[in-house]
């Protein structure tokens, strides 16, 4: 065949091939053998959603709302948020007070300070309100409810085998 002469059933403009084809996608032709259609499930009624320059829940977090996150999930707040303010002790009461009285636990909602002497144990049960309103204050409200103190811890009186049991201590023995 020489390049003038047509090809039969070739169409040079392709408008039979476009033709064809649209009418299979619109169902009016089967479409041919051998050639399955992949049915496309469409979402319905859902708005698209683009990423465009403002942040949203999609982008990368920074580490510490990530973190804050995660902890709050675990239910850890309160106990990290106590320790943090338990290492703070002097800014919470200050200098005078923290350095006669230390915290040394924490338990379901009661903290648990140790002072030095029965004078700082009574002046830190003064100051019991003021810090029970500043630990709820930073770590949200019925985290601390009372704040248990000790004073100093009495020596033992019991030494030996041949102790007293009832632990009153030295007697006076003069009459």
């Amino acid at each position: 065949m020489s390049d003038e002469e047509p090809v039969p059933g070739f169409d040079p403009t392709g408008i039979e091939l476009a033709l064809k084809i649209s009418r299979e996608v619109a169902g009016v032709l089967p479409p041919p053998k051998g050639i399955v259609k992949k049915k496309v499930r469409r979402r319905k009624n859902v708005a698209p959603q683009y990423s465009g320059s403002a942040s949203d829940a999609r982008d990368p977090q920074p580490l510490g709302k990530a973190f804050g996150k995660f902890v709050q999930r675990q239910g850890w707040q309160t106990q990290i948020g106590v320790r943090t303010l338990l290492s703070q002790w002097p800014q919470l009461v200050g200098t005078a007070v923290a350095d006669h009285c230390k915290p040394v636990g924490f338990q379901d909602g009661v903290l648990q300070v140790q002072a030095e002497s029965t004078t700082w144990a009574t002046a830190l049960r003064t100051l019991a309100p003021k810090v029970i309103a500043s630990l709820n204050e930073s770590l949200g409200q019925g985290s601390v409810t009372r704040i248990d103190i000790k004073g100093p811890a009495a020596p033992s009186w019991n030494h030996g085998p041949r102790s007293v049991r009832d632990g009153r201590g030295p007697r006076d023995t003069y009459g």
